[in-house]
């Protein structure tokens, strides 16, 4: 006999349902236009949408979802791959959550204000006001959108201009703060478990401080995180993972892939008894030449990545 607490929290999911008015993959169908293979192929190939499930396992669709579809169809139609459309959609997430509340444009200005108070600590090399600063970012935003569109941007611009007197001093005080901190993060974050998730560098095409918030972005997902440190042998992967026995190990890669690529890659993957990803530009770039491996490729945007893996580690996304 069910007791009374349990009939209210029925009762109160069931109205909570009706508030956010969740429809079948029918109705969304018939509102946008779009096939049910197509809709299904969107969410399990691109994890481009994410469901609610019943019991049953039929899928619920909420509002958002279905202007997510026309947002998709709509970059479609524009010319864009669909492969393409998730990292477009993880731009826009941060303004269009706020978008109710202030103009994209303002949004942006307050990303450059955030990005001039933190280059003058590092101009003046003074870490109380750099913590200061870096502290108040994250209470303003969520940690993707802290790195993404406005630490790692500017970090960006200094290692581009670091050849003047000073100035390679000013991107190595940056450098060496984040990557403190972001460790510290990571060790607060981390949840030991038996399966772990290794994230390494691919060669020398990624600096220490874009694997390190690469791990961050990837953190969320529930495994824990290991960090290969910066140098570690492309050959000596599989000795790792036979030792390790991971989960699934990352390869970070900012640069644009060589001919050979596709083959080493491959040839890892057949070495191990785990999948093999991608992460970074480079998995943007390689997506066609590795469409037909076991190679799963995460983007370099940290909302996408992290729910990328998770789907991928759950099974419900195709490599």
């Amino acid at each position: 006999m069910p007791v009374l607490t349990d009939i209210a929290a029925s009762t109160l999911q069931a109205r909570s349902l009706e508030r956010e008015d969740l429809f079948p993959i029918r109705e969304v169908c018939r509102l946008t236009g779009i096939n049910p293979v197509t809709l299904r192929a969107w969410e399990r190939r691109y994890g481009l949408l994410q469901p609610t499930r019943t019991e049953s396992g039929h899928r619920l669709y909420s509002m958002a979802d279905i202007e997510k579809v026309r947002s998709i169809l709509g970059w479609i139609e524009r010319g864009v791959a669909v492969s393409k459309v998730g990292k477009i959609l993880a731009k826009a997430e941060p303004l269009q959550a706020l978008a109710n509340i202030i103009p994209d444009e303002l949004v942006l200005a307050d990303y450059a204000q955030w990005q001039q108070q933190v280059q003058a600590a590092v101009s003046g090399f003074d870490e109380v006001l750099l913590e200061q600063i870096y502290g108040q970012i994250f209470s303003s935003y969520p940690l993707a959108v802290v790195f993404q569109d406005i630490l790692m941007p500017l970090w960006q611009q200094l290692l581009l201009r670091h050849d003047g007197f000073g100035q390679t001093s000013e991107w190595l005080f940056l450098d060496g703060f984040l990557r403190s901190r972001v460790l510290q993060r990571m060790q607060l974050m981390r949840v030991m478990q038996p399966r772990r998730v290794i994230v390494c560098a691919l060669g020398d095409q990624a600096r220490e401080l874009e694997v390190l918030v690469t791990a961050l972005y990837l953190s969320h997902v529930d495994s824990a995180i290991q960090f290969l440190s910066i140098g570690q042998p492309f050959d000596e992967l599989t000795l790792v993972c036979e030792r390790v026995k991971p989960q699934a190990p990352v390869l970070v890669s900012n640069h644009a892939p060589a001919p050979d690529f596709p083959r080493r890659l491959n040839r890892l993957a057949l070495s191990l008894d785990c999948q093999l990803f991608l992460a970074g530009d480079a998995s943007d770039l390689a997506q066609e030449c590795l469409a037909e491996s076991s190679i799963g490729c995460l983007g370099s945007e940290g909302v996408v990545m992290r729910q990328r893996l998770k789907q991928f580690l759950a099974g419900n996304l195709d490599t």
